[in-house]
C-alpha cells in the first residue's frame, strides 16, 4: 500500500499547487473569484462541464449499478450527453450572453429580485445536499480501498476542496477540473483495455455477462427499460441546462467559446458513457463475487466493485491512480459547488442586505465575505456527508436518483421554461416549486407503483428494481405534466400593466439574442491559461511517468508509460501555444 499513498500524496500536492498557481488570477475582483471574469477559454469550461456530471458516484453508485444490472445504467450518461448536444445547439451561447457573474443574477433578470432571495436559499441548501452525496461516495470508496475511517477520509477531502475553493475561486476550480479531467480519461481508458483484454474483447464481454447485458436481471417488461431512457432524457435536460446550472458556462470568454465548451462536455461524455462501465461489466464475468469483498458497506458493498477490479487486475500504483481520479471527480463537483454558492450568497443576498442598509459596497470587502462563505459552506457540506454515511440501508445509486427526481426537477423546472416562456406573473415560479415538492410527495406516498399497476391491471408484481424505475418513471412524467404544465399555465393569469418587472425581462430576452464577443485584453489572459495549465499537466505527467519505477510486469510499467506519455503531450501542447 505505500505505493498507493504516495501516489495519493502526490496527487493532494498537484492539487494545491494548481491553488497557489491561479490565486494571483482571482484577487482582483468578486468577478475574477466567482466566474475568472468570463475569460476562460473553451477547453477549459468544457472540461469544468463535464467535471460537473461527474463524481466518485460514477465509480461508486453507478459501477455498482453497472455490476449487477449491465448495459441500462448508461442509458444515464447517455441522457446527459444529450443534453450537451442540446446545449451546444441552443442554451451554452444564451447562458453566457445572460450578462451575469452569478446564477441568481439572472434568476433576478428574469424573474425579480423577490424570487432571486427564494431560489438563493432554496439553491444553496440543495447544493450542500448534493455535494454531501458526493462527498460521501468518496468516502465510502476510499475507506474499503485504505480500511480507514470514513469519517476521516470525508473531513480529510473536504477539507482540501475547501482550500482550493478559497484560495483562488472559479480559477482554481476550474483549472483544477481541467487537469483532473486528464486524470480520470487516463485511469479510465487504461482500465478499460486492461478489461477488455481479460475478458476476451467486447463480444465475450457482452455474451459472458451473467444476466441479460441489455435488460439485466428481475427486468421481466422490456418496456420499462425503454421509458427510463425515455424520461431520462428529459430529466437530465431539466437538471443540466437551467439557469441555476448556467455557471458551467458563465466562465467562457465569449459566445462561442460556450458552445464549444458543451460539444467538448458531449463528445466526452459520449465517450465516457461506454468507457467508464467496461471494467464493472468485465468484473460481473471475472470476479462474480466482487461485492462479497466488502460486507462492511451494507447494501452499499456492490460500490466498491471498481475497487476489486483494479486490485485483482491493475499494475501496483493504480488503485493509489485510481483513488485520485476519485478524489479528482468528486473535488471537481464540490469546489464548484463551493464556489457556486459563494457567488450566491454574496450577490444575491448579502450584498442586496447591505445596499437595504444603505451601506457601501466595496468589492474588495465582498471578496474576502465570498472567502468566508466558501469556508463555511465547506464546513457545512462535510457534515451533510457525515449524515449520508448512517444510510447503509440506501445505496449511493438509488440515493443520488431520489435527491435528483424529488427535489432537484421541482427546483429546476422554472428556470429552464422561464427561458421560453415570457410571460408569466411574479408568483409564477416559486408557487410552481411548491407544486412540484407536493407532486414528489404524491408519487412517494400515494400514486405509487403498486397503485400505478393495479390502475392498468397488470397481473404479476414488480420486482424491486422495476420498483424504482417505474417509480422514477412516474415522478419524472408527473412533474412534466403537472409541475412544468401548471408553470406555462400560468401565462394565462399574467396581466402586462402589473408586471413591474417587464422591461427588465424584455432586456433580459434582447440579452439572450445578443452574442458576446472577447476585448483586446483577452490574448494576455489566453497565454496565461495555457502556460500556468501547461506546466501543472506536465508536472503531472512526469509523476505518472515516474509511476514505471513501481516494482511491475513489463505490461504493467508500459501501461503508466503510455499514460504518461498522453498527459506529457497535452502538457506541451498548451505550453507551445502560450508562446507569441
Amino acid at each position: 500500500m505505500f505505493y498507493e499513498y504516495l501516489v495519493i500524496a502526490g496527487y493532494f500536492l498537484l492539487i494545491i499547487g494548481i491553488g497557489f498557481a491561479f490565486k494571483n488570477m482571482a484577487k482582483n475582483s468578486t468577478s475574477d473569484y466567482f466566474r475568472g471574469g468570463g475569460r476562460m477559454l473553451w477547453w477549459m469550461v468544457g472540461s469544468t462541464a463535464f467535471m460537473a456530471q461527474f463524481s466518485a458516484w460514477t465509480f461508486t453508485g453507478a459501477a455498482g449499478k453497472a455490476f449487477t444490472d449491465g448495459f441500462a445504467i448508461t442509458l444515464v450518461f447517455f441522457a446527459n450527453t444529450f443534453a450537451y448536444f442540446c446545449g451546444w445547439l441552443y442554451f451554452s451561447a444564451r447562458f453566457r450572453q445572460m450578462r451575469i457573474d452569478t446564477p441568481t443574477e439572472g434568476i433576478k433578470r428574469r424573474f425579480g429580485s423577490q424570487n432571486e432571495t427564494f431560489f438563493s436559499w432554496a439553491l444553496i441548501v440543495f447544493s450542500f445536499i448534493n455535494a454531501g452525496v458526493w462527498l460521501n461516495a468518496l468516502g465510502v470508496f476510499a475507506s474499503a480501498v485504505f480500511e480507514a475511517d470514513i469519517t476521516l477520509t470525508i473531513i480529510v477531502t473536504g477539507l482540501t476542496v475547501v482550500f482550493v475553493s478559497v484560495l483562488s475561486g472559479a480559477w482554481g476550480v476550474v483549472a483544477s477540473d481541467f487537469v483532473q479531467t486528464l486524470i480520470v480519461a487516463v485511469i479510465s481508458i487504461a482500465c478499460a483495455i486492461v478489461a477488455l483484454v481479460m475478458v476476451g474483447g467486447p463480444i465475450e464481454l457482452v455474451n459472458n455477462f451473467p444476466t441479460d447485458f441489455v435488460l439485466g436481471p428481475d427486468m421481466n417488461y422490456g418496456v420499462i427499460l425503454v421509458a427510463s431512457f425515455v424520461f431520462f432524457l428529459a430529466k437530465q435536460m431539466i437538471t443540466i441546462m437551467n439557469m441555476h446550472d448556467s455557471f458551467r458556462f458563465l466562465n467562457a470568454k465569449d459566445s462561442a467559446n460556450a458552445r464549444k465548451a458543451s460539444l467538448l462536455a458531449m463528445v466526452l461524455m459520449g465517450f465516457g458513457s461506454i468507457i467508464w462501465f467496461i471494467p464493472p461489466w468485465a468484473a460481473a464475468t471475472l470476479y462474480p463475487d466482487a461485492a462479497a469483498a466488502y460486507p462492511e458497506l451494507g447494501n452499499k458493498a456492490a460500490d466498491a466493485v471498481y475497487l476489486v477490479f483494479t486490485r485483482n487486475a491493475m499494475p501496483v500504483g493504480t488503485v493509489g491512480l485510481l483513488l485520485a481520479g476519485l478524489f479528482a471527480a468528486t473535488m471537481s463537483s464540490m469546489d464548484s459547488a463551493l464556489n457556486k454558492n459563494a457567488g450566491i450568497f454574496v450577490r444575491s443576498l448579502y450584498q442586496p442586505m447591505l445596499l437595504k442598509k444603505n451601506k457601501s459596497v466595496d468589492d474588495k470587502h465582498l471578496l474576502k465575505v465570498s472567502r468566508i462563505v466558501s469556508f463555511v459552506s465547506g464546513i457545512l457540506v462535510i457534515v451533510v456527508a457525515l449524515f449520508f454515511k448512517s444510510l447503509k440501508e440506501l445505496s449511493l445509486f438509488e440515493l443520488m436518483m431520489n435527491m435528483s427526481v424529488m427535489i432537484q426537477m421541482p427546483l429546476l423546472i422554472p428556470l429552464i421554461f422561464g427561458l421560453f416562456i415570457r410571460k408569466t406573473p411574479q408568483w409564477a415560479s416559486w408557487v410552481t416549486v411548491a407544486i412540484g415538492l407536493f407532486v414528489s410527495w404524491f408519487t412517494a406516498n400515494i400514486f405509487t407503483p403498486d397503485v400505478f399497476a393495479d390502475y392498468i391491471g397488470l397481473q404479476q408484481e414488480f420486482t424491486r428494481r422495476e420498483y424504482i424505475d417505474i417509480n422514477l418513471i412516474i415522478t419524472i412524467a408527473a412533474h412534466l405534466v403537472i409541475t412544468a404544465g401548471f408553470f406555462c399555465s400560468t401565462t394565462f393569469f399574467y396581466k402586462e400593466d402589473d408586471d413591474q418587472h417587464r422591461q427588465e425581462t424584455d432586456r433580459f430576452f434582447d440579452d439572450l439574442d445578443k452574442a458576446v464577443v472577447a476585448d483586446f485584453e483577452q490574448d494576455e489572459y489566453d497565454k496565461q491559461q495555457r502556460h500556468k495549465l501547461g506546466s501543472m499537466v506536465i508536472f503531472m505527467g512526469s509523476g505518472v511517468f515516474a509511476m514505471m519505477l513501481i516494482p511491475n510486469p513489463m505490461w504493467g510499467r508500459m501501461v503508466f508509460v503510455l499514460c504518461a506519455l498522453a498527459i506529457l503531450t497535452v502538457g506541451f501542447l498548451l505550453k507551445r501555444s502560450a508562446k507569441p
